[in-house]
């Protein structure tokens, strides 16, 4: 085994974890804890962990091209300046994401919502299609809709028949779907400031969960109590915002890092474990229900996921999928 695939799989099997945490920590939280305020919170630590990301990888680049460092800063934030109402509109996207993210979970619970998400890369196929012009095979729209048969089959509990569902978690899977299609949408109309190498993934992540915290944090006491501020300060509280976006900050890094090492359709396929994951810890913490159902059906998701990005350009879709929110 070569060095570079070693760390690929190390930093694959670390994300994962990290991944995998994410609904746990979601679910897990203080009530006082509403799903608006830990969601800006969560985006502002993210910011916090990708902001000296951003200046090592400046760093790193003025030292390849031996470019003055006020040089390369100023292009920066002029290409940022360029792109304002993009990132704002990014920013508007994504911390809708991230609010939504733990409102759906909270119904769907940690095994159905993480199951859901998964179908991120049947929106990356349809937006690829509808905004980057990208060709679909019949292969991926046949193991997409395999894709679906096994998602409902693990809700479902076999029996195909969603009305059977309760109302929280039909509206939670519901709402995951949603946050997959919006997760699609903001990362397809990022791609073109990537091909036009006005930004790094690094960079727009940072970007987005700035605006997002900004956004959520500023739009919090128009719906809540001002006092609500004396939440951040709680030690209890603290552990878990700052725990969420250390998991989220340190998943995405985890990504980033394995792609930077395994090219794209293998990092895709190392990531696609994380809902077992994440239901074998939700079943040992938190005391879910992991049921034969949901086994079979995660089998069937992972497998239409490998097949699906088997059937990728890597040429093609390496900066839609790499971009893809964990």
């Amino acid at each position: 085994m070569n060095n570079k695939l070693k760390k690929g799989l190390v930093f694959g099997v670390i994300g994962n974890f990290f991944v995998g945490f994410q609904p746990i920590i979601a679910n897990s939280r203080p009530a006082a804890l509403d799903a608006h305020i830990f969601a800006s919170l969560t985006c502002l630590v993210e910011a916090v962990i990708f902001l000296p990301l951003i200046i090592i990888e400046k760093k790193v680049k003025i030292a390849k091209n031996n470019n003055a460092n006020t040089n390369h800063s100023n292009s920066m934030i002029k290409t940022w300046r360029k792109n304002i109402w993009l990132f704002l509109f990014i920013g508007i996207i994504f911390g809708l994401n991230q609010l939504l993210f733990f409102i759906g979970y909270e119904l769907a619970g940690e095994i159905n919502g993480s199951l859901t998400q998964k179908t991120t890369v049947f929106f990356g196929l349809i937006f690829g299609f509808l905004i980057l012009k990208e060709r679909i095979t019949k292969v991926q729209i046949i193991f997409s809709t395999i894709l679906f048969f096994g998602l409902i089959f693990a809700i479902t509990q076999g029996s195909f028949n969603i009305l059977t569902l309760s109302l929280d978690i039909l509206s939670g899977v519901l709402i995951m779907l949603l946050i997959t299609c919006l997760w699609m949408f903001g990362h397809s109309i990022t791609k073109p400031v990537f091909d036009r190498d006005e930004a790094t993934p690094i960079q727009m992540v940072f970007i987005r969960n700035f605006l997002s915290g900004i956004i959520l944090f500023s739009t919090y006491f128009l719906f809540f109590p001002i006092k609500n501020i004396g939440l951040l300060f709680v030690p209890i509280n603290q552990l878990y915002y700052i725990s969420m976006g250390v998991v989220y900050g340190g998943g995405l890094f985890c990504w980033y890092k394995t792609l930077s090492y395994l090219d794209v359709s293998k990092a895709t396929i190392l990531f696609s474990p994380t809902p077992i994951i994440t239901a074998i810890i939700a079943t040992l913490f938190l005391g879910a229900l992991f049921t034969i159902f949901h086994f079979i059906g995660s089998v069937i998701v992972i497998l239409s996921i490998v097949i699906i990005v088997k059937q990728k350009n890597n040429k093609n879709s390496i900066n839609e999928i790499k971009n893809v929110d964990l």
